[in-house]
């Protein structure tokens, strides 16, 4: 299991190299084996008698950083998700991407990608779950700015991550302070011990935070609007991160935190209030759209709102309902967006102005089309899996009866009308694409392109998955019992039998389903009559206003604020750091009781200490008169050597002879650079600037005295001395304690220490030999 989630990044490494074949064989073949193989190896699973796996690696268990990795029917349906449509997309890709472009820099970002992809959904250990969720946010960012010579692209990238991040460091809060209550960080074990953060005080602002992170990563309301700017990047990003599987983690987020979460009141409030508002503001919004990817991202918002109202309604058939749309949402979405990617790539244009009557020149692209769209549209026929879970969604809404009251109850009452109205819309962006792209007439004199049918290696994927909306609508059952039941238990966290029927009678849910048909067909064909309102909402009001404001603003003010102090005075900025480090570390001090004065443990003070310290505070106020640099150095060399014969004393020859080594090199480098310095006038300070020299120093003078002596006298934790004198011969096999610490205990830290030097000297070294060069030339 281990290896299934690292085999992308191992692959990754060797793409760069791959990818130098790509004249030969395009890259994206080697690609399609890794998602193909990891698919078959989880494929497996399936079944009627699946029972969760659990596997662990030691990572840094000293931090209770372990992959614990926990396979159950939930993340078994994401691992297909992720693996299956990442095959297709693979596969889609070669025929997308040229040969000419950065195809080793475009898949090293896809397995990175996908590899983090498996490792939130397989992860049990919540900073391991936190590590991959960053890493989708980096590697998305990658993807989305592949055409990084396109503005629009740098600006989706840039979009995406500051949102993203933002709610990913929401999410690492909140999966902080769970671990802190339960004192694990396994997520298996925080459910057993879910009273504790139930009835902690801090749970609203656990709540808050880990749906911070969920919402901005999935495009709830109001994080959305980084979810359009995305679709700069290539049509194979967007079918595979837009469709089925990044914006879908915080869908997975909430699921997998569902049966602690869900007790509270305030979950079914803001997640359900939050999911229905943003079905219907992307379905609003998708109708305005005049780019095909534009249209597809505002229903990606829709659906991945329409699937959190479920979640958020936390009862059994709208959690096995939600599950469900998962897997209909990444079939007919996903293909939908390869087929608005072969339309681009066949007539040079997503402006579905422009569009229009291509049913004639791409019929086997159209056929795909129409059953995909009206699957999204959840039209009423048998053979579209989008309907089913549709219907369950309105039968979810309608029968919700939850014994809450106030703000609760009354969005509990409101719930079934506002899913109507977002799924009226989710039919007419549905039919808008479709009809706005293949039917009607033909505008081909505005083409870029003279339009043709793709080719067949493009037509494989969406067909595949078009393909899965047809079996999944005809034979629900085939997949039901032997996986969909698993998602939707361990979701639920129980068993949660369920059968799915395409008839039910005339229930409240079909007729709310015929409701949406009627009202849909008299919207679309009305379009014309009432798109104005666009003008009224949202008008000029725009979050993306707001961001871009948010965004401007903060870079102008940031700028001023550096620019107050960065003003190239290296004299300045030792002042503000040294002030920061005295008010800081003395307020601290205060507030928390850190001044203890304890003389009671202190050897006794013989007369070559007093003359050795009276030398170098002689030495260190020398430094300040001295009138010639050279002889200030020399003087400052007299601190350091005395403090070296004060280690003698004290009998640690290992420290002294290092003081020895490290001053005198120090000394010796000083006066090499001060030599080669031209002879500058004395600098004329005024006298507020020598005043608050002398009161930076004196005051930094005194918080390291009381920091020595207290840290001395206020022992909060039992001394390592002892630990390190009585393992050192037996750990490290040394007598010498210090140079066992050195290159044993923390030989970690000596072997980075030595390695920094040595980049240091490789720097000076060919700094010298450019000089050199430069000298000759």
């Amino acid at each position: 299991m281990l290896l299934a989630v690292l085999l992308p990044f191992i692959i990754a490494i060797f793409i760069p190299f791959l990818s130098k074949w790509k004249h030969k064989l395009h890259t994206g073949f080697f690609v399609t084996a890794v998602p193909v193989v990891i698919f078959i190896y989880f494929a497996r699973f399936i079944g009627p008698g699946f029972e969760p796996v659990e596997r662990e690696y030691s990572w840094i268990p000293s931090l209770d950083m372990n992959f614990l990795f926990y396979l159950d029917g939930l993340s078994l349906l994401f691992i297909l998700l992720i693996s299956g449509i990442g095959s297709l997309v693979a596969f889609y890709s070669i025929y997308y991407l040229h040969k000419s472009e950065q195809l080793g820099h475009f898949y090293v970002y896809f397995l990175l990608f996908m590899g983090s992809m498996l490792g939130i959904v397989l992860s049990d250990n919540v900073y391991v779950l936190y590590t991959f969720w960053e890493f989708t946010s980096l590697s998305s960012f990658l993807l989305i700015g592949f055409w990084n010579h396109r503005e629009g692209s740098r600006y989706g990238a840039l979009k995406s991550m500051l949102i993203t991040v933002f709610g990913g460091l929401s999410l690492l809060g909140g999966l902080v302070f769970m671990s802190g209550i339960t004192g694990t960080a396994s997520i298996q074990e925080m459910m057993s011990q879910q009273e504790l953060i139930l009835n902690h005080d801090f749970f609203p602002l656990i709540l808050t935070l880990i749906l911070l992170g969920a919402f901005t990563k999935s495009a709830q309301f109001p994080f959305h609007i980084w979810l359009p700017d995305a679709m700069e990047a290539p049509t194979p990003v967007s079918a595979y991160l837009h469709s089925a599987t990044m914006v879908k983690a915080g869908i997975f987020l909430v699921a997998r935190f569902l049966p602690m979460l869900s007790v509270s009141e305030w979950f079914f409030i803001i997640v359900s209030a939050v999911g229905i508002a943003t079905l219907c503001w992307g379905s609003y919004m998708a109708v305005r759209q005049t780019d095909l990817k534009g249209i597809l991202a505002f229903s990606t918002i829709s659906q991945l709102g329409m699937i959190m109202a479920m979640l958020g309604f936390g009862t059994k058939a709208a959690i096995f309902a939600a599950v469900f749309h998962i897997l209909n949402h990444a079939t007919f979405k996903g293909s939908l967006f390869m087929i608005a990617g072969i339309v681009d790539h066949e007539t040079g244009s997503r402006d579905i102005r422009k569009l229009g009557g291509l049913m004639t020149f791409l019929p086997i692209t159209a056929t795909l089309a129409v059953i995909a769209s009206f699957s999204m549209a959840g039209v009423p026929f048998p053979f579209l899996n989008g309907f089913y879970s549709k219907e369950m969604f309105f039968d979810a809404a309608v029968t919700m009866d939850l014994s809450v009251t106030g703000i609760a109850a009354t969005l509990q009452t409101l719930f079934p009308y506002l899913a109507v109205l977002g799924s009226i819309f989710t039919f007419v962006y549905s039919m808008y694409f479709f009809f706005g792209t293949f039917r009607g007439k033909a505008n081909i004199d505005e083409l870029p392109k003279k339009p043709h049918e793709a080719p067949v290696g493009m037509l494989v994927s969406p067909a595949i998955l078009v393909l899965g909306v047809i079996i999944i609508g005809l034979f629900p059952d085939l997949i039901n019992k032997p996986f969909i039941e698993h998602a939707a238990s361990a979701a639920y966290g129980s068993e949660n039998v369920k059968d799915i029927y395409y008839w039910h009678g005339l229930s409240p849910a079909f007729i709310m389903s015929i409701t949406v048909l009627v009202f849909g067909t008299i919207l679309y064909l009305s379009i014309p009559k009432w798109a104005s309102i666009y003008n009224a909402v949202p008008g000029r009001l725009s979050l993306n206003t707001f961001y871009d404001g948010l965004v401007e603003r903060t870079e102008r003010y940031s700028t001023i604020i550096t620019n107050s102090y960065m003003n190239g005075s290296l004299g300045r900025y030792v002042r503000l750091i040294l002030v920061a480090i005295v008010v800081v570390t003395f307020g601290t001090m205060a507030l928390t009781g850190g001044f203890t004065l304890d003389f009671g443990n202190l050897s006794e003070v013989t007369l070559h200490e007093v003359l050795i310290a009276v030398v170098m505070v002689i030495a260190a106020i020398g430094t300040i008169i001295a009138k010639n640099r050279i002889a200030a150095i020399l003087i400052l060399g007299v601190v350091g050597y005395g403090l070296a014969m004060l280690f003698v004393l004290y009998r640690a020859p290992d420290l002294a002879l290092t003081q020895l080594i490290v001053e005198t090199v120090t000394v010796a480098l000083f006066l090499l650079v001060f030599y080669h310095l031209p002879n500058l006038e004395p600098h004329n300070e005024s006298s507020l600037t020598k005043t608050m020299n002398l009161i930076i120093s004196v005051g930094f003078g005194l918080l390291m005295t009381m920091v020595a002596i207290s840290a001395h006298s206020h022992k909060m934790f039992d001394s390592m001395s002892s630990y390190f004198v009585d393992n050192s011969y037996k750990l490290g096999g040394g007598d010498n304690i210090v140079n066992v610490i050195l290159v044993d205990f923390r030989g970690l830290d000596t072997l980075f220490e030595i390695a920094v030097l040595g980049i240091a000297a490789m720097a000076i070294f060919a700094l010298i030999r450019l000089r050199g060069k430069n000298k000759e030339e």
